[in-house]
């Protein structure tokens, strides 16, 4: 039993933090205490200024609700420094995130103990990020909070969405999963209209809004949302077309090119075909140049077109020759749909 009263609350505070909802039996079995003993407990949290609520049901519950203010959070060792590289490293994938990220990062140093701001302060020195420019938008945290928040509650939301063609319609989905994928964020969701699996942009979604209704998970198919997702996007429609055939064996070519799985093929040991279709050009170039080896290439006009203008761009920087042009429209006007 725990009859250190300080020490009991920060225990139950914190299991209140894992957990969306908590039967007063649990509490009382992990904590060694009665159900009375709980429910006084969760009386002081609530003098504290803790929003903790109680839920209805056979046994009854508890569960700490979002409230004016955010309290103050409970965290082990391994929770603190996972926070830190988390602010570190992620914040270059969301909307103006970095100076949100320092601010966060000064109020958690400010309280760590000291064995831990010692371990903070080597990250701090010895680590670095390379912001790479990505053809991708960056996703509003505001968005993917609130999205994370009804795929972990089982809550079904409504939205607007923007297709590729650039046509806007309302959509009413059953969030399953967030997955990340080269600088993009996409919502795996099953849309009720439809009654069918679909991938959402994260970046081409609108006016999120909860409706308060709870849904039962549906298993993902295959059971793997990222191999789900992944398969997706690789078969989906593209502006420009591109095949290879080429003289390297499947995984040599898929850790060289960072292709996606499901857009390989081997033929035998030592050959393969990569689609490489997408709608941006220069991501063609760039992959074909990853290969490193000899393919032949079946791909569009426009294609063909870039890659030539591309190779003789090369050709006359190699001679010392200024390119012919200013290389501002490197593929003809109607190329672009």
């Amino acid at each position: 039993m725990t009859t250190d009263l300080p020490a009991r609350m920060l225990r139950l505070l914190s299991l209140l933090q894992t957990r969306r909802e908590w039967s007063g039996a649990e509490l009382a079995e992990r904590l060694g205490v009665t159900t009375r003993t709980i429910r006084r407990d969760i009386d002081r949290l609530r003098d504290l200024g803790y929003p903790v609520e109680g839920t209805t049901g056979h046994a009854g519950g508890y569960r700490l609700a979002s409230g004016t203010a955010m309290p103050p959070l409970i965290l082990d060792d391994d929770e603190a420094i996972a926070i830190v590289v988390a602010l570190r490293t992620a914040a270059g994938h969301l909307t103006a995130m970095e100076e949100t990220s320092l601010r966060a990062l000064a109020k958690l140093e400010q309280v760590l103990p000291a064995r831990l701001r010692t371990q903070v302060a080597a990250l701090q020195r010895t680590t670095a990020t390379i912001g790479w420019e990505t053809r991708g938008p960056r996703v509003d945290p505001e968005l993917l909070g609130a999205l994370a928040a009804a795929c972990r509650d089982h809550e079904t939301v409504t939205f607007d969405y923007t297709t590729r063609r650039g046509t806007s319609t309302a959509r009413r989905a059953e969030p399953h999963h967030l997955v990340a994928s080269g600088g993009l964020w996409y919502l795996l969701a099953h849309d009720t209209d439809r009654n069918d699996w679909r991938i959402y942009r994260l970046d081409r979604i609108t006016h999120p809004a909860t409706t308060r209704h709870r849904f039962s998970p549906r298993p993902v198919p295959g059971g793997d949302p990222a191999a789900y997702v992944a398969d997706r996007i690789a078969t989906a429609p593209a502006r420009y077309r591109a095949t290879a055939n080429v003289h390297a064996p499947a995984e040599t070519v898929r850790h060289r090119t960072g292709a996606l799985p499901a857009r390989i093929h081997p033929l035998d040991d030592a050959t393969c075909t990569v689609d490489f279709a997408t709608d941006h050009l220069p991501g063609i170039a760039q992959a074909l140049a990853a290969l490193d080896t000899d393919y032949t290439l079946d791909a569009d006009p426009h294609v063909t077109t870039y890659l030539r203008q591309t190779v003789e761009r090369a050709r006359h920087a190699l001679d010392g020759e200024p390119a012919p042009g200013n290389g501002t429209n490197p593929v003809p006007a109607q190329a672009v749909n």
